[in-house]
């Protein structure tokens, strides 16, 4: 092996610093993701400290959506605009190409509902979804729950699709980064039901071509998003 090629000097290389920072921050956000910014952690070490007006369901759901959004919305976006002094829009935070992405969501909108059903037919789904297991208490707390779970989605794609995605491009091309961020997309999911862990692959390789194709998050964020909130609602209303 040629040690010229795996050289720690190799990091500095200015082509070289905004990909090694994107893949240094990705273990670590999501690390700290996965183990400080769930609900499973506000339950164990939180609850019993503080509840919005004195719910811990609802709490605890606010509490990772929280979480997502400023540790991979967030801070990517100030690293991007502060570090790399790049704008928003070169991790998709711009309309893009509009018509390609309204042609996305005609066909991807109508997939994620009807893959969103018998999803909820499943028990592992049912135990696993919705964060919030009071939201079906009356469509009020459900639409403020959907609300909510937006915040969870836009520091989810800025992340995967944005920030990982876009900040490996330059170096390693558009197919080896939907390539990484599917894979990390898939990782962070285990613990999921199975079915979602295969899934995540396939929508980390659709969605992220979607997100290179338009330019654009905002297609992507609304199909995930609705994949999401559909499947809560089938598991509520119709489960």
């Amino acid at each position: 092996m040629n040690s010229a090629l795996c050289s720690p000097k190799d990091l500095l290389a200015p082509e070289n610093r905004k990909p090694a920072v994107v893949l240094l921050l990705t273990p670590f956000l999501l690390t700290t993701f996965k183990y400080y910014g769930s609900k499973a952690f506000y339950l164990s070490h939180l609850a019993g400290r503080f509840a919005a007006f004195g719910e811990v369901g609802r709490t605890a759901e606010l509490y990772q959506f929280l979480s997502a959004f400023l540790l991979l919305g967030l801070i990517p976006a100030l690293v991007t605009r502060f570090g790399f002094r790049e704008p928003l829009r070169t991790c998709g935070l711009q309309w893009g190409d509009v018509g390609y992405s309204f042609k996305a969501l005609l066909v991807m909108l109508p997939l994620a509902v009807l893959a969103a059903y018998p999803s909820a037919q499943s028990p592992e789904f049912m135990a696993e979804y919705p964060f919030n297991k009071e939201a079906g208490r009356s469509a009020g707390e459900f639409i403020g729950h959907a609300a909510a779970y937006l915040l969870y989605y836009l520091g989810w794609e800025f992340f995967f699709r944005g920030f990982l995605q876009h900040g490996l491009c330059d170096r390693f091309g558009p197919g080896n980064a939907i390539l990484v961020q599917t894979v990390a997309s898939c990782l962070i999911h285990i613990g999921k039901p199975a079915s979602e862990i295969y899934g995540s692959i396939l929508a980390g390789l659709v969605w992220g071509f979607i997100v290179f194709r338009a330019r654009s998050l905002w297609a992507v964020l609304l199909i995930h998003w609705t994949l999401g909130v559909a499947l809560d609602y089938f598991i509520c209303f119709h489960g």
